[in-house]
């Protein structure tokens, strides 16, 4: 299987790299290929901007979508943004590696989906969930918080529901370009534990990534499921 870890903590001694170096161990252990970006050691800039493209196709108003698709098809995006789209193409499997920030992905990681989940190849139409461009692919968060599970545990809880937080990632972001979206991987309440209590976490993320083959992907739209104004068919 070839692997691409998407990490975003700043700091390289924290927790959540050493969930994401243990994860390169283990999958390369196994026989897959591992690739990382890192993106905050990488200083990935997150701006989408129309510096992006080095020939727009209008240049006195910026789409950006548009000049996605523009720019894909002219081979004119800036060479960071190829550079992950290759390695995004080249995958068979996308683990997102992050701790929760304000209840999300750091934004350093959404300017990556921002920048490279480009309109055209990865979505656009009536291409999108089971129909993306990324479709045949899987993908999986790997994060770290503070909170305790009971508190994020469902909607009466005190932050609502974990699966709540993270739609706008894993149904409107990763869902939507296609990727079977396997259950995330969650380290709770890490600046609290006990080393021995990170060690065990660290134990169940190994567990979790050998046994990646037998998890059943999160349930998304398919678009079969819609008329052709996408309104829910009948007894669907």
């Amino acid at each position: 299987m070839k692997v691409l870890i998407v990490h975003a903590h700043p700091e390289p001694r924290s927790f959540c790299a050493a969930m994401k170096d243990m994860a390169v161990a283990e999958l390369r252990a196994r026989g897959d290929t591992v690739e990382v970006s890192d993106l905050y050691a990488m200083h990935f800039d997150p701006v989408a901007r129309g510096e992006d493209f080095r020939g727009r196709e209008n240049p006195d108003y910026l789409v950006y979508a548009m000049e996605q698709r523009h720019g894909w098809q002219a081979r004119t995006l800036a060479p960071d943004i190829l550079a992950e789209v290759e390695k995004l193409q080249w995958c068979d499997f996308l683990l997102l590696s992050f701790p929760m920030f304000w209840g999300g992905v750091p934004a350093i990681m959404k300017g990556w989906f921002d920048r490279v989940l480009l309109s055209g190849p990865f979505y656009g139409g009536k291409r999108f969930y089971d129909r993306g461009g990324l479709s045949g692919r899987r993908a999986m968060l790997a994060m770290t918080l503070g909170a305790r599970p009971h508190m994020l545990e469902d909607e009466r809880s005190v932050h609502g529901a974990l699966d709540t937080a993270l739609r706008p990632v894993q149904r409107m972001t990763l869902a939507y370009v296609g990727f079977a979206v396997l259950p995330p991987f969650v380290a709770w309440h890490v600046p609290y534990v006990t080393d021995e209590a990170r060690r065990a976490i660290l134990d169940d993320y190994r567990a979790r990534l050998r046994g990646l083959d037998a998890l059943a992907p999160l349930r998304f739209p398919r678009l079969d499921e819609f008329d052709d104004r996408l309104n829910p068919l009948a007894g669907g």
